[in-house]
Parts: C-alpha cells; structure tokens; sequence
C-alpha cells in the first residue's frame, strides 16, 4: 500500500483544496484542535500588558519575557509539518523560537511608501520573502495596509501611508514578492487597527463608504492583484463587534464580495471566543489556545453553538495554502542568509526612500572635501543605525553601520581626508553648550534627530522626544553650512524650521543607517522620495485637535473608548485640501539635487471615466545630475462629500541632466482601486456616478498645474 493510499492528501497530483480537505477528513477532534492555535503557553496577555506598562517597559519586554513562540505544533503520524511564524513587515522580525533568528534590518514601511516606486517595493518584498523562507519559516506576518490616519500612531512606521492606493500598490508588490518565494504572506491588521491607543478595547464607528473608500482599499487590493494567502485580523471593535467575531468584514466582504481564498488568524491575544470567532470566519488563533483549546471547543460542539463543519472549514482553509506553497513537502533545512548582498541591496532602496524637504541655497549635497564635519545629535541617532520601531515586528540585525562609521566609508571612497568628529548630545540637553561650540568651530555641520515608535503605544504628540526641539533651535544658526537629517517613522512638528537651511528626511534606515545617510550627504545618491504622509504645520491642524470623540475616543456609557471617523472622506491630503489648511510639507512632496519641468501634459479619453484614461507627460532634467522624478495624476470625483483629489496614478522616471523621459499612466475605470467610482449605498457597491471628472497632473498632491476634464455618462 503506497504512502498516497494511506495518506491520500499526500497524493501532489490533486489541487491544493483538495488535498486539503482530504487532510482534514483523516484527522481526530482532538487533533484539529490541536491545529486551531499557536503553541505557546496561554498567557493572561491583559495583566502581562499592564505589568510591563507598570514597570515602564515596552513590548519588546514583553515579548522576551514570555518567549513567544511563533509556531503551530507538528503533527508527525498526520505528515504535518511545525507550522512556522514570523513577524514584519520590515524584514524577518520575531520569527519561531527565541531568540529570534537575525535578519536584515531593513527600512521602515513608511519610507517604501516614500519612494512612490513599484519596483522598489518588490525587491524590498524580495529580500523579506528569501530570508523568510532561508529561515525555514512559513508565514511572514506582513505586509501591514492600515492607513495613517493619525500623524502620532504607534505603528505608522510598519504602514505604508495617509493614502489607501499608495498602500495598495506597494503592498500589492511586496505581497507578490514575498509569496514568489512559497512564503505565505499575511496582511495586517484587518481592519480599522489605525491607532494603538486602548487596542484591546477601542469601538470604531465609521460609515460605511469611508470604509470601503479608504480603509478596506488597500486590503480589497491584495485580495485581487496580489492572490494574498492570509489576514491577520485586528484587536479593536468595528461597530461595537471585535474585528475577530465581526462576520460582515470576514465574511460578507472578505469572502463573499472579494472572493477571498485564504485563511484568517488574530492577532497575538486578539482572539475573544470559540464559536464566535470561528462562526464569523477567523481561521486560526495565536500565539496560544486561550479560546480555541479543548475544553472550549468540544463545549461548544456540544452545544450547537459551533459546528464541526466550522472547525474543518477553517482548518482546510489554511491548509490550502500551506499545501499551495508546497510546505508540506519542504523539510525544515534553514540556511545562512546573504548579509552582503541583501545589504548592498537595502542600501540601494535605503537612499532613493529618503524625502529632501528643504535645500536653501543648494546647501546639499556637502562637499566631501570640506575641512571639518561634526556630527550632532542625542545617542540613538549618531552613535547606532537607527533600526527604527520597536515592538514585535523589530528585527535583530545580522550587523549595523553606524552613522560616523558610514560616513567615514563614504568618504573614504571619494577620496575626501575631511576631518568628521561627532558630539554625542546628552538626553537632558546638559552638554548643548560643547554642542554649540563645535558647530560653531566646524566648516560644516549635520544636526541628526528624530523618532522611533513603537507597537503597543501612540505618541503624545507629533514632537520629538527628549526636548530634541529644543537642541535643534539652539544649534541652528551657529554655522550657516547646517544640514537637519531626521531619522523618523511618523511625520514630526519642526518649529524650528525657519531656522535650517536644508532638512533630509531619510527615516529610521535599519541596518544600512551610516551609509545610506552618507550616500545622500555627499551626493552619491540623489534623493528622489516623496512624502507618503502629510507634515502638519500645528497640532491643531489635525483632524483630531479639539475632537477627542475622532481620537483617542470617548466613553459613550459602553465601557470604553469609541472612536467615531466623523471626518469622513477628508483623512491626510484630503483632509489638509478639504480644509483649507496649508501643511507644512504636502503628500508627495519632495525636492532633489536638480531641477525638473513636467510639460505636453496629454490626457487621452476614449470615452470619458467610463474606459481606459491614458496620460502621458514630458519630463525634463534642467538641472546638472542625474535624478528621478514622480509624476502623480489625482483626480476630483462629481460627488457630494468628496474631498477634491484622490491619487488614483503615479510613476517615477530616471532622467539624466539635459534629457527627458516620458511618463505614461493608464488609469483603468474597472481597477481594483476604483479610481473614478465611490461607495453607492442604493446598489451595494462602487458606482461611477455622472459629471465631471477633474484630472490633476503634477508632482504632489498641492503642485498639479495640468488639469483636464472628462464626463463620465453613468
């Protein structure tokens, strides 16, 4: 008798789901049990939380105290390999067993988004799919789509942007990269999961076409252009339901409209039931058996409040993809990841992501060969490489380049004997004065601050930590040469912007810091990012200054925080332009080291919104280096409550001095994204509705000088 005879989901003839269903038929309760939840030992996760808060610590605390262990256990009679779990999305972060295996720290999320370039983001995909699957693991719990909604989010570094096409298009590309390696990639966090502030207990209530607009776009895009394998579902309410038992998201929409095929997991605790869990369409609980265990889930069997049917849907559901990506069939055999070369690469990506907001006077890049160069700023972002957002997705690097240590390599290379030295700045500001007189004394100066978020907690606000506000207003304007480089992962207030010449916004790089930061410095690099999301130029410019009930919530007499979406459509640029209000820097904003014009602007209309609008523009390099430029082409729907743009195409274009290069952008009425449609409540879905379209042509969202305008006939 063969092996197939006994075990037929073993027979590789048959598809994926039917191999599945087979598996799942020759299983006992006990263990499918077995196979709804992690292998962790349960945990109370809410007193575990409070604890570390207690004692002022973070979840990377949290995370070594309890060992996670990121994995479902093997089933060896049954053929079932350990099921292997890691985090993201910025690189392989806590992956299976502890400690985790290192990786390369790549760039934050954000600073992809920055890059308004698809092809960045599959190699970025590339590096974290290959390493993954080096490690031996099977899940990357990443990308992360949830939209910056607020400036101060916690967890904004490991999201793409303010803008749900952005989103969608550079998480549609990692996702494809990720999965080329038969890695499961795992969207995150659905849906709604915009804030860190109370997540285990925060309602958010939003209407239903803001929903579908904005937050569940990016989301709605991996399902169709990506063929994504698996969500991670979120910790908050959705309309006073838990997002992990709120059937209409991962059910009604996820499955039944998107036609989604893959399997759901929560979030680390985020799990609240058994059979209302399983009912609503959650597949699969982690990291432990707190609800999903033996007890909970034959009680529930026996009294009808879950049916087996449920258990064995949920468990085919995720062994279809393990058995689609041949995981079955891989024995575990990790290998030694590439440090060089997926350095080399990171490094590359690293410098085209960083966002040149000022530049007086072409201040940048520096001279190599100038005399002397300080190097100024509090200890995390001039003594270490500033790997960026803590929490669970923080990655333990394979090996870092610190700031002066990739500046002296980059200069080395140029052939520059400049004399760099570095003031570290105390955290209490108590050494400013040795600071000042360095800056004063030296030829030229670079002032390094920033900020690094983390999982599990938002900002107070949208200031530096450490008074760093403070250090930068008092150093600026002792030497005229002074470069800002800011080392972010959410965008910051600069009140004392008026006062620096040129500010390089290069975010929190990972293991590559010092050289990328000193590739852009002098000029090796030209940078050509652009804001993913909108600087503020106050506070109380934000959607949520003076409105607690938008964020953090109020308490409405349910018990805790509710948080109402009551600005609708206007979140981001949308809500900056809807407005009124003038930011400091706009989405996709970004200056470069030469000049560009973007002419014979051209759109071309078959028949309106109602069939493929194809724009085409000249980019011109009127400057001396070579550099890349994004044109970005929005567009102004004929419907009450729209905010006057939407980003519906972009596309970068290399140009070398003198030269030009032709952008071309083919927005398509039936892409996923919807471009011309909105939410039609009469008909259950997107509808185009008729006038006049505004198409806006330029390079961010504030700069589009070119307009056309279409009809559409529906």
């Amino acid at each position: 008798m063969t092996v197939e005879t006994q075990q037929p989901w073993q027979d590789e003839s048959l598809s994926p789901r039917e191999r599945a269903q087979k598996l799942v038929a020759g299983m006992t309760l006990e263990q499918k049990i077995a196979q709804l939840h992690g292998a962790m030992e349960t945990i109370d996760i809410y007193a575990a939380s409070a604890q570390v808060a207690e004692a002022g610590e973070g979840l990377d605390d949290l995370a070594d105290q309890f060992r996670v262990e990121r994995h479902v256990a093997a089933i060896d009679e049954l053929g079932i390999p350990r099921f292997r779990i890691t985090n993201g999305p910025v690189g392989v972060g806590m992956g299976d067993g502890t400690p985790s295996p290192p990786a390369t720290s790549l760039p934050m999320t954000i600073a992809l988004a920055a890059g308004f370039d698809a092809d960045l983001a599959r190699q970025y995909g590339d590096i974290i799919g290959s390493e993954t699957a080096t490690l031996g693991q099977h899940v990357l719990e990443g990308p992360g789509v949830c939209l910056h909604r607020t400036t101060i989010a916690g967890r904004n570094f490991e999201y793409f942007s303010e803008d749900p096409y952005l989103s969608g298009v550079m998480g549609v590309e990692v996702t494809k990269a990720i999965q080329a390696h038969d890695i499961i990639a795992m969207g995150k966090h659905y849906v709604l999961n915009d804030q860190e502030y109370e997540r285990f207990r925060a309602n958010v209530e939003i209407d239903e076409h803001v929903m579908r607009e904005l937050y569940l776009l990016p989301f709605e895009m991996l399902v169709k252009d990506a063929d994504i394998a698996a969500f991670m579902s979120s910790y908050n309410r959705i309309r006073g339901v838990y997002a992990t038992e709120y059937r209409y998201t991962l059910h009604d929409i996820l499955r039944d409209e998107w036609g989604f095929e893959g399997y759901v997991q929560s979030d680390f605790w985020s799990c609240r039931s058994a059979a209302g869990s399983l009912n609503a369409g959650m597949d699969h609980e982690m990291p432990d058996a707190k609800w999903l265990n033996e007890d909970n889930v034959k009680a529930a069997l026996q009294d009808t409040s879950l049916e087996i049917q449920t258990v064995d849907r949920a468990l085919v559901r995720r062994y279809t993809q393990m058995f689609r990506f041949g995981q079955f069939e891989r024995p575990y055999d990790p290998g030694e990841i590439d440090a060089k070369g997926h350095g080399a690469i990171s490094r590359d990506i690293g410098a085209q992501l960083a966002v040149l907001l000022k530049n007086d006077g072409n201040l940048l890049p520096l001279d190599p060969n100038t005399g002397s160069i300080v190097v100024i700023g509090q200890s995390d972002f001039v003594d270490e490489a500033c790997l960026g957002g803590g929490g669970s997705s923080k990655v333990d690097p394979l090996y870092t380049v610190k700031p002066m240590d990739g500046i002296r390599d980059v200069l080395d290379g140029l052939g520059s004997s400049a004399d760099v030295t570095k003031v570290t700045v105390a955290d209490d500001l108590s050494n400013l004065d040795e600071a000042r007189e360095a800056a004063k004394a030296a030829d030229a100066v670079v002032l390094m601050a920033g900020l690094i978020a983390t999982e599990g907690a938002d900002q107070k606000d949208a200031n530096m930590l450490r008074d760093q506000n403070r250090m930068l207003a008092e150093l600026l304007g002792n030497n005229p040469n002074t470069v800002v480089v800011l080392k972010d992962g959410n965008p910051v207030l600069m009140p004392w912007i008026d006062a620096a010449p040129a500010v390089l916004e290069v975010w929190n790089q990972g293991s590559e810091d010092g050289h990328v930061v000193a590739d852009l410095l002098f000029g090796v690099v030209n940078p050509s990012g652009k804001v993913p999301t909108t600087y503020p130029r106050s506070e109380n410019d934000t959607l949520y200054a003076g409105q607690p009930e938008r964020y953090p919530g109020t308490d409405e007499g349910a018990g805790y925080p509710v948080i109402r979406y009551s600005e609708g459509l206007e979140m981001g640029y949308r809500w900056f332009q809807g407005q009124g209000i003038e930011p400091l820097f706009g989405f996709g904003f970004g200056l470069s080291y030469t000049t560009f014009s973007v002419d014979d602007v051209v759109v071309e209309a078959a028949d309106g919104v109602n069939a493929p609008v194809v724009v085409s523009a000249t980019v011109t390099n009127t400057g001396s280096v070579a550099g890349a430029e994004v044109v970005q082409v929005y567009v102004g729907v004929p419907s009450e409550g729209q905010p006057p743009k939407r980003l519906v195409g972009f596309q970068k274009v290399f140009v070398e001095p003198g030269e030009s290069a032709t952008a071309t952008i083919t927005i398509d009425p039936e892409a996923t994204n919807h471009p011309f449609s909105v939410w039609d409540y009469a008909s259950g879905g997107f509808a185009t509705v008729a006038g006049e379209y505004a198409i806006h042509v330029g390079t961010s969202a504030d700069d589009t000088p070119h307009t056309a305008t279409l009809a559409s006939s529906s």
